[in-house]
């Protein structure tokens, strides 16, 4: 089946050389060009990811990423101009799963949107994670404290995994750029440390002084298992 995704791009041009590119790689492409007109197409639609300018008129990216995360988790990759770290880090910080910068390869875009989309869990059917108070299966994605639910994204669910499933020893930051996103990343490691705060303010009691996900200077992360 192909996977769905929705293009939010204002300038016709990128907008229809895009859409047929990513047809060709397999995908069923419907398009919005503006804030406003993706979010009344989500109202009405569903989509497998949302493929996001941060550049638009009226309701920008930015607004229409957090409007997104807030109804749930469907992954979003946003698209800059500018691969600076205010840009990158504010489409982050709203919510986004991935970011892109123009101008944009249609094959590279599709490996990282395929990467995004693979399967959430991973583990055996009856595989149940614990530490830290949670409750974490990854076969159906959930996570629990207390018997109440935790909403993550399903990028800071994988990486609660990937962190959980090695409970007590270090993961370093470039396996969980290859494990989580699926592809090297040159270095850039704002996407991680982006989202390791992002789920820190989810599973910490206090995210400014961190008692389970660990960092471990000049190696990378790793869970508490006796927290």
């Amino acid at each position: 089946m192909d996977y769905s995704v929705l293009l939010v791009e204002d300038d016709e041009h990128i907008r229809q050389a895009l859409g047929l590119a990513l047809g060709d790689e397999g995908f069923a492409v419907s398009d919005a060009v503006s804030g406003e007109d993706a979010l009344r197409v989500l109202d009405h639609g569903s989509y497998d990811v949302v493929l996001l300018d941060l550049m638009l008129p009226g309701v920008d990216g930015l607004e229409v990423c957090r409007t997104l995360r807030a109804r749930g988790d469907l992954p979003i990759i946003i698209v800059t101009a500018r691969a600076d770290t205010a840009d990158v880090i504010a489409g982050l910080e709203a919510g986004a799963d991935d970011y892109v910068t123009k101008p944009l390869a249609a094959d590279v875009l599709a490996a990282r949107i395929r990467a995004l989309l693979r399967r959430r869990g991973g583990g055996r059917q009856d595989e149940v994670l614990r530490f830290g108070g949670l409750e974490v299966r990854p076969d159906v994605g959930t996570v629990h404290r207390a018997g109440v639910e935790v909403h993550l994204t399903r990028t800071e669910f994988r990486l609660l995994v990937e962190l959980g499933s090695a409970a007590g020893r270090i993961v370093t930051r470039e396996q969980l750029l290859q494990r989580v996103w699926g592809y090297d990343y040159f270095g850039d490691t704002r996407l991680l440390d982006v989202h390791i705060r992002r789920l820190r303010r989810k599973v910490e009691p206090d995210p400014d002084d961190p008692t389970l996900v660990l960092t471990v200077r000049g190696s990378g992360y790793r869970i508490d298992p006796d927290r």
